[in-house]
């Protein structure tokens, strides 16, 4: 959802539009200014990262992040509510594989395999199991030989293509990808496979696993993992040498549904306090890592956001609303909450920013906006030029994943636009840790996203919907 294809796209000019007082180029600029020289994102992200870890949902670390965060939020001055929401509660166990026979194999040798869990993953038994492994390269070929997917370990084979990432394409590359880690575990067990794995979806080939969610039905809930690009493209040339077996075990538990919570941190309008503009990125993070750029990053710069703010002592016209979402990776219930609360009411949510595409240097801004709403942003665009910020591409449906039911509803959404072409490296994966994100990207990233909000929380003009979304 995250990355879904993009559609019309048309980059504004920098054309003559007259800033209303409150937004005035003086003000916009101190605002990007004084996001540039502040440390506050970073050292919220590092507090989440380094002092918390790993915060999938329902687990331990979600909860303290919960609680990090709205703490911080209450420093500052805003109006914290903690929104209940029911997440799923799925925990990873032991995840072990081994290739132990194929053709040319020497007597009492076997080859480790690694791999990690997808997250809604069945379990093996404790022993684990033991399979030949069909490997196939899509869904077509699946499809083509599914009567040696009965019993089988199916393995796709869909190399990350980095190349397209490189030049601008990592949202559209990952999907391709994903689509096989998303459906294809589903596809292998209605077929009969007893187990099924997927080549990791990312470039970094450094033989570190990438996990993320994957849709099993409950009655065909067999054990699905990621395996290493490297441990792919071996049993992929052991397979032209003859069959190969391999033994896995997995144990992951799918508990019931845990408690937990968004939160949400409001800075009240001074004129129009029942209009809302939400900034936000989502609280929780695979398990494999501290979730650093996917999306540590996301929800400190939006916290950066109040912080920017309320050191300028400036007061907004419609609320300015942080929202740390809660349960994006594995279920995006934290939106669906939201977006409950409020859809009798969609039209008082003047405007969304989500920021879920990693801490990498920004470029400037997409929005899924009318056309004619273009030229209302010149003035944004002129004060985010001195950081090299002042891209706007509009999109008929930035498809933006917690806000995307707010989206669905006609609110119009913003998103940073970032230079990702390394973001798969460390998406997902151990490595999402840190020392990954540049600070001064970050605060790049909190300029920019400062701005923004302070633009539309102001600005005179009616928004528009996106003509695809107008009901």
């Amino acid at each position: 959802m995250k990355y879904a294809v993009l559609t019309t796209v048309l980059c504004s000019t920098l054309g003559a539009a007259t800033a209303a007082p409150a937004i005035d180029p003086a003000t916009l600029g101190q605002i990007r200014d004084t996001a540039m020289k502040s440390d506050y994102a970073f050292e919220r992200l590092a507090d989440m990262t380094d002092l918390i870890g790993p915060r999938l949902s329902g687990s331990p670390g979600a909860a303290a992040a919960v609680e990090q965060v709205a703490d911080a939020m209450r420093k500052l001055g805003a109006k914290v509510t903690l929104q209940p929401v029911k997440v799923p509660h799925w925990v990873r166990g032991v995840e072990t594989a081994e290739l132990v026979d194929y053709a040319g194999r020497p007597a009492g040798l076997s080859q480790r395999v690694v791999l990690t869990a997808l997250g809604g993953s069945g379990a093996t038994p404790a022993a684990g199991i033991t399979a030949p492994v069909l490997l196939v390269k899509n869904f077509d070929e699946l499809k083509a030989r599914a009567a040696e997917a009965k019993g089988a370990i199916v393995l796709f084979d869909v190399p990350f293509d980095q190349g397209m990432a490189d030049r601008g394409l990592a949202g559209p590359a990952y999907g391709q990808g994903s689509n096989y880690r998303t459906n294809g575990p589903r596809e292998a067990a209605a077929l009969g496979a007893v187990a099924a794995l997927v080549r990791s979806v990312g470039g970094a080939d450094y033989r570190i696993p990438h996990t993320g969610a994957t849709r099993l039905n409950d009655d065909q809930r067999i054990p699905a993992a990621a395996v290493t690009a490297e441990d792919a493209m071996l049993v992929g040339r052991l397979l032209k040498r003859g069959p190969v077996k391999m033994h896995v075990t997995l144990t992951p538990q799918n508990l019931p549904d845990a408690d937990s919570y968004n939160v949400i941190a409001d800075l009240p309008g001074t004129e129009l306090p029942d209009e809302v503009v939400i900034v936000s990125g989502h609280l929780d993070s695979w398990d494999l890592a501290t979730g650093a750029h996917d999306d540590g990053t996301g929800v400190a710069g939006a916290m950066g956001v109040l912080q920017t703010i309320k050191q300028l002592g400036l007061k907004p016209r419609r609320t300015i609303r942080m929202v740390a979402w809660m349960n994006e990776e594995n279920g995006l219930r934290g939106g669906q909450a939201y977006h409950a609360a409020y859809k009798d009411a969609l039209g008082k949510q003047f405007a969304g920013i989500e920021s879920d595409s990693g801490g990498g240097r920004p470029f400037g801004l997409r929005a899924s906006i009318a056309p004619e709403s273009v030229k209302y942003f010149a003035p944004l665009q002129q004060a985010l030029q001195p950081i090299g910020a002042g891209v706007f591409q509009r999109q008929d449906h930035l498809g933006a994943a917690d806000l995307s039911y707010l989206e669905a509803g006609g609110v119009p959404l913003f998103e940073p636009v970032v230079d990702t072409h390394s973001y798969f490296h460390f998406h997902h994966t151990p490595a999402d840790t840190l020392d990954k994100v540049e600070p001064d990207s970050l605060k790049r990233h909190v300029a920019v996203m400062s701005s923004l909000t302070w633009f539309l929380a102001n600005m005179e003009q009616p928004l528009g919907r996106a003509p695809a979304l107008v009901k």
